[in-house]
C-alpha cells in the first residue's frame, strides 16, 4: 500500500467542485485491495486515527475533503470485470469502487448492455455514485443508481470485509437487522424510524422502509457506515435505437403543459430522459448556439428509446404533443443519428461550462440548489424559485431534470452583498422544499456542505435515528466524520 503525506501529493485530495477551502490532512493511503482497505480501518481505533474516503473529486458538497483527517484514496481500485449474462435481459459486471463511471458505460456498452444510471459527470468513481445513490437524466425512466445495484462488497469500521448480495439482509417485521461478523461480531439494530419525502429522486440522509434490504441502507450513506470496495452492477439490454429531441416555447405555461403530457401514460410516449432549460439558462447557451430562437420562455430535452419498426410512429406521437402544447415546432432539433445526438448532448453539457467562465470572471461562489418535491407541488416550488430571483434582481438560471420534479437554480452572485442576501435565500428555499413535502438533496448528497440544514428536514430526533446507526457501525467514529451527520450530533 502506497502512503504520500508531501504537500504536492496531499494538494489534490484538498478540493473538490465544492469550492471547500478548508481542507487539511497528515497524509493519504492508496490500497489496492479491499483488504487494505479493511486493515486500515482494523487498527484505526488503537491508533486514533480516522479517516475520509477519497472520490476522484467530482462531488459538489465536501464529501471527500478532510479536516484533519488521514485520506483514503479509492482511485487503485480501478478493475472493472466483464459483463456476465443473467438471463435474456438482465445481466451483470463486477467492479472495483474506483473504476470511472465513463469506463464502465462504455465496456458494457460495447457488449450490448446498458448500465442506466447517468450522472453527468462520467469520471466519477462508480463506488462513489453507490455511496451517494447518485442519480441523473436518466433516472427519469430508469431510478436512481440503488435500483441497479445487485451486491455491495463493504469495509466497516471495525475492520469486518462484509459482503452483501441483494435480497440476502432484511429486516424482520419489526425492522430489526441481525448481523454476525467475524470482527465485530454480533449487530442487531433497528431501521430508522422517520418517513421518507415522497419525491421521486431523493439522496439526503439513511434510506429506510418497512422490510427493507440491508444493501439500501449502505447505499446513499455517503460512506458513513462502511466503505464499498466492490460492487455488481446489473445491466440490461442496450436498446436498439434512440433519438432525442429539444423543443422550444414561446410560455413557460405551454412548457409544463407538454411535459404533463410528455409524463401521462396517456400521453403515449416513454421518454427516458425529460430535462429543462429556463430561458436565463438559453440565454447563456446563445452565445454558442445563435440558432436558439429569441422569444423562447425555455426548453424541453427529451430523449426516446425506440426500435426500426416504431421508430416513426413514436417520432409522430410526439409531434401530436409538441402541436397540441403551442411548442416552437418549426426551430425543434431533431437528433436521430449518433453524430447529431453527440451535438445535441454537447449543447446539454454546455451550459455549466459557459456558467463556470462567467463566475471565473466574478468575485463570488454560486448558490445552487439541489431540491425536489412530491410532482402536484413542482410548479409552486418553480414559481418561488422565479420570482425570489427576480425580486432579488439575481442572475441566475434554473435547468434540470423537470421528469423528476428536481432543478437546479443556480443564483450567480456579482459581489459579496450579493452572496450573502443569496446564501439567506438559500435558508428560505429549504424551509419551502420541505413544507412542500420534498427533499434537501435529490441527488448530490448532503456531504459536509449542506449537513447544517439536515436537521430542519428530519428534525433533532431524526438526525438522532442517523446517530444510533452510525454508532452501530462505528462506535469510535473513526469513519467520514463530518458527513451527511452533523457532527455536534455525534458527540451526544
Amino acid at each position: 500500500m502506497i502512503y504520500k503525506s508531501d504537500p504536492a501529493s496531499i494538494a489534490e485530495f484538498l478540493s473538490d467542485t465544492s469550492n471547500l477551502k478548508t481542507g487539511k490532512t497528515p497524509g493519504v493511503y492508496f490500497p489496492e485491495t479491499g483488504e487494505e482497505v479493511a486493515e486500515l480501518l482494523r487498527s484505526a481505533g488503537k491508533e486514533g486515527k480516522r479517516f475520509t474516503i477519497a472520490g476522484n473529486g467530482t462531488g459538489t458538497t465536501g464529501g471527500r475533503i478532510p479536516e484533519g483527517d488521514w485520506v483514503i484514496s479509492m482511485q487503485r481500485l480501478g478493475k472493472i470485470g466483464e459483463p456476465a449474462r443473467l438471463s435474456e435481459n438482465e445481466a451483470a459486471i463486477t467492479v472495483q469502487a474506483g473504476a470511472l463511471l465513463e469506463e464502465v458505460q462504455r465496456k458494457v456498452e460495447q457488449a450490448g448492455w446498458l448500465y442506466p444510471p447517468d450522472p453527468t459527470e462520467g469520471l466519477c468513481f462508480i463506488g462513489s455514485t453507490i455511496a451517494n445513490n447518485s442519480s441523473g437524466a436518466r433516472t427519469f425512466r430508469y431510478g436512481p443508481t440503488r435500483d441497479h445495484i445487485l451486491r455491495i462488497l463493504v469495509a466497516l469500521p471495525g475492520g469486518d470485509l462484509f459482503d452483501i448480495p441483494r435480497g440476502k439482509h432484511l429486516a424482520d417485521e419489526e425492522g430489526l437487522f441481525h448481523i454476525e461478523l467475524p470482527l465485530s461480531g454480533t449487530l442487531s439494530f433497528l431501521r430508522p424510524q422517520y418517513s421518507m419525502p415522497e419525491t421521486s429522486k431523493h439522496n439526503a440522509g439513511y434510506f429506510s422502509k418497512a422490510g427493507m434490504d440491508l444493501i439500501d441502507l449502505f447505499i446513499g450513506s455517503e460512506g458513513t457506515l462502511g466503505i464499498i470496495v466492490e460492487a455488481d452492477l446489473k445491466l440490461i439490454p442496450l436498446p436498439r435505437r434512440l433519438f432525442s429531441c429539444l423543443v422550444y416555447f414561446t410560455t413557460l405555461d405551454d412548457l409544463f403543459s407538454f411535459t404533463a403530457k410528455a409524463k401521462s401514460p396517456e400521453g403515449g410516449v416513454n421518454p427516458r430522459v425529460l430535462e429543462f432549460f429556463d430561458g436565463n439558462s438559453l440565454d447563456f447557451l446563445r452565445k454558442d448556439y445563435p440558432d436558439i430562437p429569441e422569444n423562447a420562455a425555455g426548453a424541453i430535452f427529451f430523449e426516446q428509446e425506440t426500435a426500426p419498426e416504431r421508430e416513426e410512429s413514436d417520432l409522430e406521437r410526439w409531434l401530436e404533443i409538441m402541436e397540441s402544447s403551442g411548442a416552437l415546432v418549426d426551430t425543434t432539433w431533431i437528433a436521430l443519428d449518433r453524430e447529431e445526438q453527440r451535438r445535441l448532448t454537447a449543447f446539454r453539457h454546455a451550459l455549466p461550462l459557459l456558467v463556470n467562465e462567467w463566475l471565473n470572471r466574478q468575485q463570488e461562489s454560486k448558490i445552487s440548489t439541489d431540491m425536489a418535491v412530491p410532482d402536484p407541488s413542482f410548479r409552486e416550488l418553480f414559481d418561488f424559485y422565479d420570482s425570489s430571483c427576480r425580486k432579488n434582481r439575481f442572475t441566475f438560471i434554473i435547468f434540470g431534470h423537470i421528469g423528476n420534479s428536481h432543478v437546479h437554480l443556480n443564483i450567480l452572485p456579482r459581489n459579496r452583498e450579493e452572496f450573502l442576501r443569496a446564501k439567506s435565500l438559500y435558508g428560505e428555499f429549504v424551509e419551502k422544499t420541505i413544507a412542500l413535502g420534498g427533499t434537501l438533496s435529490a441527488e448530490h448528497g448532503i456531504g459536509k456542505l449542506k449537513s447544517p440544514y439536515l436537521a430542519a428536514m428530519y428534525g433533532e430526533s431524526g438526525i438522532m435515528e442517523m446517530v444510533r446507526i452510525k454508532k452501530c457501525f462505528d462506535p469510535e467514529l473513526v469513519l467520514n466524520i463530518g458527513n451527511l451527520i452533523p457532527e455536534s450530533y455525534l458527540a451526544t
